[in-house]
């Protein structure tokens, strides 16, 4: 199996320059799935941190920088919507977040903010024991030993990077904050006024009212999230590329 990825047909939410250069590094196994964004292409082509995969192996054999609050060594694990980049030598920290177009930027925050991150539940279960799973879009788990009813697939938990315990909860309805995460209003936030229920096997839609107006977009590509990303967004001046 090759070790490489033709830029060309990378993810589109990679953020890869596609023409340049034939090849870039593939991801390896882990969380996001085959949209997560292999840490070498942040590290080389969006922050310019390093020039080479062996600078990246070097700088991440030092154990400063954490994804989601655990030291990384791997220069092809994948990092996905809503991780938190952190390198703790240059006190820098970074969530990922979809811009126009579904390409995944690096929007700066605090230390603070830095400590979890948002995840979005894609299935609920129940487990041995009488527990309940939460089974976050990054592939995550959330066990929870009771309390399970107030929590619905499509809402939105923060999680702590330290505890991984549940520290914020943001239920998926009209009225929630939201960030298109895919289509044609990619990176767009907004307050959902409508969600319309389709009869049958096509897609559930949802009306978003924004500070420009309004837009549809299929109630998956949209994820709940809290109005501290629009803080962030308001006082970085956007995302940093």
């Amino acid at each position: 199996m090759t070790r490489h990825q033709k830029r060309l047909s990378a993810p589109n939410a990679w953020p890869v320059e596609r023409k340049t250069q034939t090849f870039t590094v593939k991801a390896g196994a882990g969380p996001h799935g085959e949209a997560g964004v292999p840490l070498l292409i942040l590290l080389r082509d969006v922050l310019g941190y390093v020039d080479s995969k062996k600078e990246a192996r070097y700088a991440l054999n030092e154990g400063a920088v954490l994804v989601n609050g655990d030291a990384v060594s791997d220069e092809q694990r994948p990092v996905g919507m809503f991780d938190i980049l952190a390198f703790t030598e240059r006190e820098e920290y970074y969530r990922v977040f979809p811009e126009e177009g579904g390409r995944l930027a690096l929007t700066p925050i605090d230390a603070d903010a830095a400590d979890s991150r948002l995840g979005k539940i894609v299935r609920k279960q129940d487990v041995s024991g009488g527990a309940t799973q939460l089974t976050l879009h990054d592939g995550a788990n959330v066990r929870l030993e009771e309390g399970a009813d107030e929590y619905s697939t499509k809402d939105s938990l923060v999680v702590d990077n330290e505890t991984k315990e549940i520290v914020a909860h943001f239920p998926y309805e009209e009225g929630a904050l939201v960030t298109a995460v895919d289509g044609s209003h990619s990176g767009e936030i907004g307050e959902i006024d409508e969600i319309t229920v389709t009869a049958g096997s096509g897609d559930n839609t949802v009306i978003v009212e924004t500070d420009d107006g309004a837009f549809e977009t299929i109630e998956d590509y949209v994820v709940v999230i809290d109005e501290n990303f629009v803080a962030d967004e308001d006082e970085d001046g956007g995302d940093d590329e």
